[in-house]
């Protein structure tokens, strides 16, 4: 017996048929099968049934403080002090200091969210910020069974957190890959939404590694995803997990069209840490870093505008020890190439600390390999924010003067110059008086005189790049000097 999808299909391909021969247009018997089986869409009921009960809601509460009301406490005086003051009687033992009320909590309803099964014997993953600061967890699966739940451990810079319930031969999803998913694809989401558990929304993969500024690449679908599916799972067409639902971009608070979701493989190693130790440890090599412009890559000789400039070599750090400079930029670590500023943080953070590991560099015109020793990214570890802009060169207005020996020893220097003074267009670029240039396109070994004569000889047509220090912080600044 055909379902009424199928038959709603085969009608829809029918009638596409039927109109293309309305219109004069001749069709043959392959192109009308073709043209029925264009039209058929995923029929998601069987992957529901099948992940389905491997998803739970999460509903948490809190404490709260309150006050007792005036007379009802087990003090009898209460009633007496409320008129009369606080020392207007006598103090009954085990019982707070006059016109200092107990501090009572009562347990209240915090929030609800959703996880879903990752091993038989009871762990759930879900976001950080659906249990953070609860006092209780209760975890329900779709049978109606509810467990109470523990925090394995929760890591807030992915939004991972790992729970574990006492229970045992529980179903769970399949890990997939989402080195897979292509934009297009579609997916599925299964969560609480406002509390409505065990609720399906499909829709397509818009976006893969969508860099929002924060620690991971997240997938951008279509799906719609609304407070309360945190944590849930995202799902593709064989019914594995790709992705944990995190985020929604919205201006209402509500589903705009635009969800976030963590990919599956990058929780899983969050979640491998979390159930080994309980916690989180990530790489550091010490680095400040900034992205690549086309207008440096072309200065520097650079094909392209990928990988991560160096601003600034924390002192006695992993890159200083491995010879990483201000100004070098880090074209791959580990073997993973850095194709934007952003992925070298996620995967320097994802190497083991203490991990022996080859970095790809350019500098002065060539690219070359060192190795780095990875230290560990600690709670006072500065992450690796982007410095102050600096700028640029001379026949725009710039003059110059020898570095002094404190600067030299400062920076870690031989040669450079400082500026004394900027006029136009060298101002427009940011360069302030006090700024030192290290290097102009590939040539370091600079003083005065050097300096002047590198500048006099610069070409008006081409971008020039000058490496440019400000405080401990270097960038590149591209420059387009002025007609002689």
């Amino acid at each position: 017996m055909q379902t009424r999808t199928t038959r709603f299909q085969q009608a829809l391909g029918s009638a596409l048929v039927a109109a293309a021969l309305s219109l004069g247009l001749g069709t043959t018997t392959a192109q009308a099968q073709s043209a029925q089986s264009a039209v058929v869409l995923p029929d998601f009921t069987q992957i529901v049934e099948r992940t389905e009960q491997s998803v739970v809601n999460i509903r948490t509460t809190e404490a709260v403080p309150i006050r007792p009301v005036h007379g009802r406490g087990n003090d009898p005086y209460d009633l007496f002090r409320w008129f009369f003051g606080p020392d207007a009687a006598p103090q009954m033992p085990n019982t707070p200091p006059h016109g200092v009320e107990p501090q009572e909590e009562r347990v209240v309803p915090r929030g609800v969210g959703s996880g879903f099964i990752i091993s038989d014997d009871g762990y759930i993953l879900t976001n950080n910020h659906v249990v953070a600061d609860a006092k209780d967890i209760f975890v329900t699966l779709v049978d109606g069974k509810e467990y109470k739940a523990q925090v394995v451990g929760a890591d807030e810079r992915t939004d991972v957190a790992l729970l574990k319930v006492d229970a045992k031969d529980l179903p769970p999803l399949e890990i997939g890959d989402p080195a897979d998913l292509k934009k297009g694809q579609w997916v599925m989401a299964i969560g609480s939404p406002f509390g409505l558990d065990s609720t399906v929304t499909v829709g397509i993969v818009s976006a893969i590694n969508r860099d929002t500024g924060d620690y991971l690449p997240f997938i951008q679908t279509d799906v719609a995803v609304n407070p309360g599916n945190s944590g849930g799972p995202l799902l593709n067409l064989e019914g594995e997990v790709v992705g944990v639902n995190s985020q929604i971009i919205s201006r209402s608070g509500g589903f705009m069209g635009i969800s976030l979701a963590i990919p599956i493989d990058e929780a899983m190693n969050v979640v491998e840490q979390l159930k080994a130790h309980g916690r989180v440890t990530r790489g550091r090599i010490g680095v400040q870093i900034t992205d690549v412009s086309d207008e440096v890559a072309q200065a520097l000789g650079l094909k392209d505008s990928k990988g991560a400039l160096v601003s600034n070599v924390e002192e006695d750090g992993p890159a200083a020890q491995a010879g990483i400079r201000n100004g070098d930029v880090i074209l791959s670590f580990d073997g993973k190439d850095i194709k934007q500023m952003s992925d070298l943080p996620r995967i320097v953070g994802s190497v083991k600390p203490g991990t022996q590991v080859d970095v790809d560099v350019w500098r002065k015109g060539k690219a070359l390999t060192v190795k780095a020793e990875v230290g560990e990214l600690t709670t006072g570890s500065a992450p690796q924010p982007e410095p102050e802009a600096t700028a640029s060169v001379d026949r725009l207005g710039l003059q110059v003067e020898a570095i002094s020996t404190a600067d030299q020893q400062r920076l870690g220097v031989t040669a450079g110059v400082k500026v004394v003074q900027v006029g136009p267009p060298a101002a427009n670029t940011g360069i302030r008086a006090g700024d030192v240039i290290l290097q102009i396109n590939n040539n370091d070994d600079l003083d005065v005189s050097n300096y002047e004569r590198i500048v006099k000889s610069l070409s008006a047509n081409e971008n020039v790049a000058l490496l440019v220090v400000r405080g401990n912080n270097a960038q590149w600044v591209v420059v387009k000097p002025a007609a002689k």
